[in-house]
């Protein structure tokens, strides 16, 4: 089974640079790259079973392929900012021009896909919508997980709750099921798949006896809660004004994905979507509520035949 590599890329910031963190696979010199960028609390691997799909369905065709799966800043092996201001969707947007300008330097980009879940879709959205920011190229492809222009308040309420209230664990199927007390909503999961996303969310507590029992706490740092609960109702509505605006310059084909039961992203918002900018093709998952997280064969198989298709003349 083929698995990533781990990559980093020093991004400036209000306080000098830090270190982003990021999953490469497949063909490091492809010049087809489909960039995956996770959710608020989320970490690159999220991605793993959609980027080895990919990677296969490349092969069979004949073709080569490079999916990054970034860290953002704050999260898995990526440093955790000393300014929490730092933790907001611009200074993001900025350290993914760093990491293209890395990824185009190693191996120059013929093609560019964007596949975002919430926070990673509101990322992407704010890029495809910019036509003059230095991208290497337009992106081609752009996949809207579960995020929109307009983001639910309760949602983000909801989300306000849990965010940054770690704790520790004795075990990875502890925190495993602690998490999926707050993320039932990505709907039905085996056991085995619900490990397989947890582990990568955890990492061992410092702890300078050597013999006492391992501990574990979440990967993320708790300050991105500071910036995401600052915010209000009347800032968030401006700020979603601004937001149909970029969507409304987005020249990508795009696949916007939906779970029926989302709190975040709502039917009115989705139908605008199909109607508005690019005019995105709405699929939905039945039994899903915030976020499709693309580990089932019928979201992957959605997922992968977008990408994969010959362009349409």
């Amino acid at each position: 089974m083929i698995q990533p590599t781990l990559h980093f890329v020093n991004c400036p910031d209000a306080t000098g640079s830090h270190r982003m963190a990021y999953w490469q696979w497949g063909d490091p010199a492809s010049a087809h790259v489909v960039l995956c960028v996770h959710g608020l609390t989320r970490q690159g691997r999220d991605f793993d079973v959609l980027a080895r799909a990919l990677c296969e369905r490349a092969s069979v065709a004949g073709s080569s392929l490079r999916v990054i799966c970034p860290d953002v800043v704050g999260r898995g092996q990526s440093d955790w900012l000393k300014d929490p201001a730092g933790y907001q969707i611009p200074a993001y947007a900025a350290d993914m021009l760093a990491l293209f300008a890395k990824l185009q330097a190693e191996a120059p980009i013929g093609v560019l896909d964007w596949v975002g879940t919430s926070m990673g879709g509101l990322i992407g959205l704010l890029m495809c919508g910019q036509p003059d920011l230095p991208l290497p190229q337009r992106v081609r492809k752009l996949v809207l997980n579960d995020v929109g222009p307009t983001v639910e308040w309760s949602a983000l309420q909801r989300i306000g709750t849990y965010l940054g209230k770690s704790g520790e664990f004795e075990s990875v199927q502890q925190a495993a099921d602690a998490m999926w007390a707050t993320s039932s909503s990505f709907g039905p999961h085996t056991p085995a798949q619900w490990l397989a996303l947890s582990t990568p969310m955890l990492r061992l507590v410092d702890n300078p006896d050597t013999t006492a029992p391992k501990r574990w706490k979440l990967h993320y740092d708790p300050a991105i809660a500071e910036p995401f609960c600052a915010a209000t109702e009347t800032a968030t509505e401006k700020g979603q004004a601004l937001l149909w605006r970029l969507y409304d310059q987005i020249s990508a084909n795009t696949l916007l994905l939906r779970g029926v039961e989302s709190d975040l992203l709502s039917v009115d918002t989705a139908k605008a979507m199909t109607e508005s900018g690019p005019r995105a093709r709405l699929v939905e998952f039945k039994g899903v509520g915030h976020a499709p997280t693309m580990t089932s064969a019928d979201q992957v198989a959605v997922v992968a035949d977008f990408l994969m298709a010959a362009d349409e003349k």
